[in-house]
Order: C-alpha cells, then sequence, then structure tokens
C-alpha cells in the first residue's frame, strides 16, 4: 500500500497534465499503408490545427507525403520529415533530441489505432525521459490491436536506449 498511493498520485498527476497541457507540435508515426491512412488523417488534423508543425517520422516518400499535404492545404513549411528511423523505437529516439531542443514539451501522438499501446508504452518511455508529454490521437482502422509481447519487448528496448543509447534496431529488424 505504501507504495501504491505514491504511484497512483504520480499516474493521476501525469493524467492531469496531459489534459491541461495544450500540445505544441504534432509527431507523426510513419507506416501506413498504400491508401495513406496516417498521412490523409493527419492533413485533415493539421487543418484543424493550423498553427502546429508536424513531424512525420519513417513515412511515406517525401514527394507521397507532400502532395497529400499540399491537397489538403497545408502550409509545407509545418512539415519537418525524417527519415532515419528503422522501426516504432526509432521513430522515437530520433526525433525526441530535436523536439526538445526546439523546446517542444507536448505533442499530439497520432498512428494507426492498432498500434497505438506500443507507440504509448514507448512515448512514455522515450519523450517521458526528455520531459515530453503527449495526446494520444488514433487514425480508425478495421484492424485487431497489435499483440502484447510487441509493446512490452519495444517498451524494453526503449528502456535500454534510455540507459545506454542504444536501440536494438538491428536486432529487431532481423526478427520480422
Amino acid at each position: 500500500m505504501v507504495i501504491a498511493l505514491p504511484l497512483l498520485m504520480w499516474l493521476g498527476y501525469k493524467e492531469v497534465k496531459s489534459q491541461v497541457v495544450q500540445p505544441q507540435a504534432v509527431l507523426v508515426l510513419g507506416g501506413s499503408t498504400a491508401r495513406l491512412e496516417r498521412e490523409k488523417f493527419t492533413a485533415d488534423f493539421a487543418r484543424k490545427n493550423p498553427n502546429l508543425p508536424i513531424w512525420i517520422t519513417g513515412g511515406s516518400p517525401k514527394k507521397t507525403t507532400e502532395k497529400v499535404f499540399a491537397k489538403a492545404g497545408v502550409d509545407p513549411r509545418r512539415l519537418h520529415l525524417d527519415y532515419e528511423a528503422v522501426d516504432t523505437v526509432t521513430n522515437f529516439t530520433t526525433l525526441v533530441d530535436d523536439l526538445e531542443k526546439r523546446g517542444i514539451k507536448s505533442v499530439y501522438l497520432i498512428t494507426s489505432d492498432y498500434h497505438m499501446r506500443r507507440a504509448c508504452v514507448i512515448g512514455e518511455i522515450v519523450l517521458g525521459s526528455r520531459g515530453i508529454i503527449f495526446k494520444p490521437v488514433s487514425v480508425p482502422s478495421e484492424r485487431s490491436p497489435e499483440p502484447i509481447q510487441k509493446s512490452v519487448r519495444d517498451g524494453a528496448r526503449a528502456l535500454v536506449w534510455m540507459t545506454t543509447g542504444y536501440t536494438g534496431a538491428d536486432e529487431a529488424k532481423n526478427k520480422r
């Protein structure tokens, strides 16, 4: 009980803070299908949030992504496209320092609904290590949620990154 109370208080504080703090940017995890669901969803979201810069990590080819946003009327100067990531863990680790340097303390995190659990686990660790909070925004799909094992595996990889700087991306690629 002694441990549970501080943990519950901390979780409650984080939840309240995430509801009160207004995001300063949009972070989109690439990886949608050929129908470009994540990009199209984000372009629509960006029109409704016209003052937020948009980071897309590991997404569709640059010209394809730019075309989706141009068609939606989103200023291309808002886009920050990053192609360093090779998986979900590196989606976060390749951008977190840049977000921190720009003073961004809160982001909307956009990814597909079936992928959100894993993204939240990694985001809590990687973004949280820099004091960045996020509000999840799910892109609807017809798919079932990913197996929890992926969240556990990548959560462990995020913890390893936090302590060593190593992501394990090469090993993760080999297991796919």
